[in-house]
């Protein structure tokens, strides 16, 4: 069975920092682009950045840029998302999620696998 399970997600004050992490199973995801998205309470679900399935490409919406980095570890099947200089309106669920085998991870490349989720609450 494929499972991608976030963790990491918890409760920060404005300005703090976060790291999340994905850690897949069932498959290797070594070839595929890995990305984060979040929602936040009624609002659409929205891309917040990814990674091609090299590594060598990585892509971010404005309002993380600056702040927030993602990385992977290929022998641990995990990816991250490191998240500083947090702010309230970084609030919500954040998925991640598997496109590939050998996508770049556009923003809207099609993702056929998802985590489940993990809440991040920032507070100001």
């Amino acid at each position: 069975q494929v499972q991608l399970v976030e963790s990491g997600g918890g409760l920060v004050q404005a300005g703090g920092s976060l790291r999340l992490s994905c850690a897949a199973s069932g498959r290797t995801f070594s070839n595929y682009a890995m990305g984060w998205f979040r929602q936040a309470p009624g609002k659409e679900r929205e891309f917040v950045l990814s990674i091609s399935w090299s590594g060598g490409s990585t892509y971010y919406a404005d309002s993380v840029k600056g702040r927030f980095t993602i990385s992977r570890d290929k022998a641990k099947n995990t990816v991250y998302l490191q998240m500083n200089s947090l702010k309230p309106e970084d609030t919500a669920v954040y998925y991640c999620a598997a496109a590939g085998p050998f996508r770049l991870g556009f923003p809207d490349d099609e993702y056929g696998y998802w985590g489940q989720g993990t809440q991040v609450t920032v507070s100001s």
